[in-house]
């Protein structure tokens, strides 16, 4: 399916893959029995190695999934983006291991453990399972797992401080704690190895491409182990509700999972940013522009699963038919029905997740 994030026709993301290598997705998707409509749609837009996982997929092989948590604030559609992946890797029976990062938290955001821990349980794990992600999955919490962090130990031989210092820009007033973080990530993406030599992929944005080459680089020093080298796919991130960024501390920008359909809620919507014209006769007249418009992007992320009815709104945007005002409301409606139905199964989450730590 055609969508409006071709990463051909975005100099950005292109100029960007092709400077660090990353490969795109596009070249894969076709090889796979059912792609996941990220990848179809140009959301997930680059690979490294991916075909490793590709193969395990079509032929019923065992592979592993690692995807990191820091709690930092309320989960929002941003986060949800991740969790739709593990989903869709889920399917195919991977182990699925999710690290928090509490040591990263503590050294670099200066977090006490028990409030990374809380929330770590309360927003985020609570969500994970609400949203369909089995209970049975390795989760666990950096400080306690003695297992990564002696593998980061023995990582960390084959890496130095300039290194480090080029790719993380760490200067002489960072602490030894933040400077150790990102091996401990390392040992959290290569320590399932340990249990079961399987490809493992680590699904990310293109700003963590730096650390997964880093760990990509430090698996092939460490002879001993014998590591097969990680895979990973690219994501784009999901605009803000007033465009830029959608972040946790801004409540305004974001959808949070805990949001309830309040009337701020129904304001909060309905004041998203749109591909819209400045009046209506010229909406009509010229069209919307839906690669501009935040809640064509909620709908093709979130609300809309069939291909078909996507692409009719989208032509139904390009040629005027549909109006924002109306197109807002419609999305309002997607999101209150799929908030209801998941705050019901937050409550069924709850105790589940709160045994897991």
């Amino acid at each position: 399916m055609i969508t409006p994030w071709d990463v051909s026709d975005d100099l950005d993301y292109k100029k960007t893959m092709e400077q660090f290598g990353v490969n795109p997705i596009s070249e894969i998707v076709n090889t796979l029995k059912e792609p996941h409509s990220f990848m179809k749609r140009g959301i997930v837009f680059g690979h490294r190695d991916f075909q490793k996982i590709a193969d395990a997929m079509n032929n019923g092989k065992d592979f592993t999934v690692v995807s990191g948590m820091m709690p930092s604030g309320k989960m929002h559609f941003g986060h949800k983006m991740v969790v739709d992946q593990l989903l869709y890797y889920q399917k195919y029976g991977a182990d699925i291991y999710i690290p928090i990062a509490d040591l990263e938290a503590y050294w670099a955001r200066g977090m006490d453990f028990e409030t990374t821990k809380k929330l770590a349980i309360e927003e985020y794990i609570t969500n994970y399972i609400a949203l369909g992600l089995d209970p049975e999955i390795n989760v666990y919490l950096q400080s306690k797992n003695e297992t990564v962090k002696d593998l980061a130990m023995r990582l960390s031989k084959r890496v130095n401080f300039t290194e480090m210092r080029g790719i993380y820009g760490f200067g002489g007033e960072t602490n030894i704690g933040h400077v150790f973080a990102p091996i401990v990530q390392v040992a959290d993406i290569l320590h399932p190895q340990l249990e079961k030599k399987v490809p493992v992929v680590v699904p990310v944005g293109i700003d963590q491409d730096p650390h997964i080459r880093l760990t990509r680089d430090i698996a092939g020093r460490y002879k001993d182990f014998k590591f097969i080298a990680p895979s990973s796919t690219y994501h784009r991130f999901i605009t803000g509700l007033l465009g830029g960024k959608m972040s946790s501390s801004k409540p305004e920008t974001a959808i949070y999972l805990s949001d309830e359909p309040t009337k701020s809620f129904k304001k909060k919507v309905m004041s998203c940013k749109t591909g819209g014209r400045e009046t209506l006769e010229e909406q009509k007249k010229l069209g919307g522009v839906p690669e501009e418009c935040v809640v064509y992007e909620l709908y093709t992320y979130h609300l809309i699963e069939d291909d078909k009815e996507l692409k009719k709104l989208y032509e139904q945007c390009k040629s005027g038919e549909l109006t924002c005002g109306t197109c807002k409301k419609e999305c309002y409606q997607k999101l209150v029905e799929f908030m209801t139905d998941l705050h019901e199964k937050r409550e069924q989450a709850k105790e589940v997740a709160a045994k897991l730590l």
